[in-house]
């Protein structure tokens, strides 16, 4: 059953000069999430607002809008690019069985997520 659904954009623009910031990447990202990315080289702004995205989608799913460490919301990839959540702490605790699917778009100087929260 879907409990909730949350949806965000990004402008890319508005990213690019946090790329090397390591003061604001450290608040809101994982060492994993830094690293990919740093290795996204020219892609890096659309990455960094896709990743931004993300978590103000999942907390748009969760209902409750941005109330939750930022660092507990890891966006990671598998072999083929697709983006998930691995939730750590309390927001996983929060979260319970629940489980999230996320989508992730760039576009016309835009990044767009789509967070879907499946559960019981």
């Amino acid at each position: 059953m879907c409990k909730g659904v949350g949806l965000d954009l990004c402008e890319i623009a508005r990213m690019e000069k946090h790329v090397a910031d390591d003061r604001f990447l450290c608040r809101f990202f994982t060492d994993n999430e830094i690293a990919y990315i740093r290795s996204r080289g020219k892609q890096a702004p659309q990455t960094l607002a896709g990743l931004f995205a993300a978590r103000e989608a999942l907390g748009k799913a969760l209902g409750g809008g941005i109330d939750f460490n930022l660092k507990e919301a890891e966006v990671r990839h598998d072999a083929n690019g697709r983006p998930s959540f691995h939730l750590t702490g309390e927001l996983a605790l929060r979260a319970g069985a629940d489980r999230f699917f996320l989508s992730i778009s760039h576009d016309g100087g835009m990044a767009a997520a789509v967070c879907i929260r499946e559960g019981n």
